[in-house]
């Protein structure tokens, strides 16, 4: 014990560690609200309800994620003494980027009416384009609190907008089971994310500091937005592929095990990239080979047995949990499961060419992944289902697990830091 008490005393004092727990306590209590809302919702509704509200809840995500210009990564690795006027441009052009986005929500939800005869789904759609009228007072000042590596609020802010939105969701289904009370709850608690968001770090954007040129942003900017879109593309285009190949009710049985199976891992992965990043941003050239190898072999450690319980206790937990209703999601959930260790090793290895001031190559990695997993979901679906969510993994895996084995045995940086690549 006299020698443990050391190393442990280390450990809760880094900043990464800390970080990784704080995200991954507030996963795992926002995963239990999840699994419970997931539970409530699995007997209420069919999975063709599920299946509608999946298509309008997936279209969101994609559109969502244009909003992720690279403008608040850009506030992160800024040098101290061009912060301030950084910032009076970013709200700028948070304001600017949302309200663009908002728009074209709006017109994606006016095709998905008319061209494609889905009103409903285009109503909830446009009803969610509101999220981006609420999003910008806060941007400014949580990426500011990720800068100052105050992860454990911004694991605080993340955790209370999932749990509201879950809860939400189990009270409009229990009075109201259809796809409108799974969807409307993403509005609904918006608002709370914006009032912590704000209360996380003091900006007043003082008007007596003259903004930066929209300039400073333009190389992580437009390199960012396109990795975000790729991303968002692998994640979420699946469902599409499924619905059109299958049909809505099994599009509904995917959705769900998409959810059992990969939604608290999908989550981790992206707290794993928000702690990463601004830790190695911090860290000098010298030590970031390093840090890298620290931060990733932490992490593993943390997702690797929440992977394995997950795949090999799904046969137990899905019909006890969930129901017989939903039993033959089982090997769905098993393998989807699997897909969180590919995606953790690809999302480690893109903040790291973002800190070394090579987003672009970033973009070029993330397409990679994103063409083979759908390519290799699309190419097997023909054997079923089973094989598709099989060769999703592969594709995955056959991009981002080299990737991160080839940084893994680095022993220099290739290029210099964000910093002063950016300066």
């Amino acid at each position: 014990m006299t020698a443990i008490r050391p190393l442990f005393d280390a450990l809760t004092r880094s900043p990464l560690v800390r970080g990784l727990v704080a995200f991954g306590s507030a996963e795992a209590a926002t995963r239990i609200i999840r699994l419970g809302a997931l539970l409530i919702v699995a007997r209420r509704v069919t999975p063709e309800i599920f299946g509608t509200a999946a298509l309008a809840l997936s279209l969101f995500e994609l559109v969502r994620v244009l909003a992720n210009a690279g403008i608040g990564q850009r506030l992160i690795v800024a040098r101290d003494d061009e912060l301030a006027s950084l910032c009076r441009t970013a709200y700028r052009l948070f304001w600017l980027v949302c309200l663009t986005v908002a728009a074209i929500q709006l017109a994606v939800a006016a095709m998905v009416a008319t061209v494609f005869a889905l009103p409903q789904a285009g109503m909830m759609l446009a009803l969610l384009a509101l999220v981006y009228c609420v999003m910008p007072p806060g941007l400014v000042q949580i990426f500011l609190t990720m800068r100052a590596m105050r992860m454990e609020a911004v694991a605080r802010i993340a955790a209370t907008q999932n749990i509201t939105d879950s809860l939400l969701t189990v009270a409009l289904v229990l009075v109201w089971p259809t796809a409108w009370a799974i969807v409307l709850p993403k509005l609904l608690a918006a608002p709370v994310w914006t009032v912590l968001a704000r209360r996380s770090t003091r900006w007043d954007g003082d008007n007596r500091i003259a903004p930066s040129p929209y300039r400073e942003f333009a190389l992580m900017g437009p390199s960012v937005l396109v990795t975000e879109l790729l991303a968002a593309l692998r994640l979420n285009a699946d469902k599409l592929i499924v619905g059109a190949l299958f049909g809505t009710e099994i599009l509904g049985l995917y959705y769900f095990a998409f959810n059992a199976g990969l939604g608290l891992t999908q989550s981790f992965v992206a707290a794993c990239n928000m702690v990463v990043f601004p830790h190695l941003a911090k860290a000098s050239a010298a030590d970031g080979v390093a840090e890298f190898r620290k931060a990733f072999a932490t992490g593993l450690a943390m997702l690797t047995p929440v992977v394995a319980a997950q795949a090999l206790l799904s046969p137990f937990y899905v019909p006890l949990v969930f129901g017989e209703t939903w039993v033959p999601a089982v090997p769905y959930i098993a393998l989807l499961s699997l897909a969180a260790l590919p995606l953790y090793a690809g999302s480690l290895v893109g903040a790291a060419l973002r800190v070394e001031g090579r987003p672009q190559h970033e973009a070029v990695l993330t397409g990679l992944g994103s063409a083979a997993a759908l390519a290799g979901l699309a190419a097997a679906a023909p054997l079923g289902l089973t094989a598709a969510c099989l060769g999703y993994c592969l594709g995955l895996a056959v991009i981002f697990l080299p990737a991160a084995i080839r940084r893994l045995t680095r022993t220099t940086l290739s290029a210099s830091l964000t910093q002063g690549a950016l300066s």
